[in-house]
């Protein structure tokens, strides 16, 4: 592109009718900026002379639910109630009533858990069944 100077690029023909198709392409998108209110021009395409339009109240709208955001996040930052010290609260007045309490919900964890062990112990000894079974397989194969 450095040895191309002016004088050459005189000298390049110039393809019949290219003024009146640059002209007709030029007085379509005028004609599409006057319909849709603002024409932009894809970044990544442009090479190719793609145009993208897009109406003005597309971008009215996208404003106007950026601002609609924004002041919901304000509103909900300084309408906070202070936070509750989960610390200082206790439920229930009575020492023993909370023993109590406190056991049953153990005992309906500890139940649970059992449970859910029972479960694993009896998948462990199918997977392990099924491993034997496969390895003998596997063993009369050889």
């Amino acid at each position: 592109m450095d040895d191309l100077n002016l004088e050459t690029l005189e000298r390049i023909p110039i393809p019949e009718g290219l003024e009146e198709r640059l002209s007709a392409k030029i007085d379509e998108w005028e004609q599409e900026e006057r319909i849709t209110g603002t024409v932009l021009r894809d970044p990544i395409s442009k090479g190719n002379g793609i145009i993208r339009t897009v109406p003005v109240i597309l971008r009215y709208t996208a404003v106007a639910a950026s601002i609609a955001l924004v002041f919901g996040v304000g509103l909900h930052y300084f309408q906070q109630e202070e936070p509750i010290n989960y610390a200082e609260q206790d439920t229930y007045q009575d020492p023993v009533l909370a023993q109590q309490e406190a056991e049953r919900a153990l005992n309906l964890l500890a139940a649970n858990l059992n449970k859910g062990m029972g479960h694993l112990e009896r998948a462990k000894a199918l997977s392990d069944k099924a491993e034997n079974t496969l390895n003998k397989q596997l063993k009369a194969l050889k």
